[in-house]
């Protein structure tokens, strides 16, 4: 059974539309290669998160529903660049930006669950 842990807006300090375009390729005028980009809402969702995805409206009144799990964010190539090679992943959403805050708490979540059972589910309106 799945269950919703925190909401990212408990971490977050504002938008930091490099690191979203990094991750999911939201005001992607940067050039990233999104991590991950329109994967949709997870059909495994905790019943808790259904009803805060439909309380925005649903799929027809958000855009860029994806997800994003502590494995695949792990993992990632942290020095791989923007189009313009000039701004890397780590300096778009890495530890020392305000996304350092959300793989903080994955990165914890995963040590009790497992890598596999941690996942960033974000939807953007």
């Amino acid at each position: 059974m799945r269950e919703a842990g925190i909401d990212l807006f408990l971490l977050n300090r504002g938008n930091a539309y490099d690191g979203l375009a990094c991750l999911f390729g939201i005001r992607n005028s940067f050039g990233f290669r999104p991590l991950v980009e329109d994967r949709g809402f997870p059909e495994d969702a905790s019943c808790r998160l259904r009803g805060e995805f439909a309380g925005y409206g649903g799929p027809h009144h958000v855009h860029g529903t994806t997800w994003l799990t502590w494995t695949e964010l792990d993992t990632t190539d942290w020095h791989e660049t923007d189009a313009s090679g000039t701004r890397t992943r780590a300096s778009a959403a890495g530890t020392d930006t305000g996304w350092g805050r959300v793989r903080s708490v994955m990165r914890t979540l995963s040590e009790v669950h497992g890598a596999e059972n941690v996942r960033l589910v974000a939807w953007f309106h």
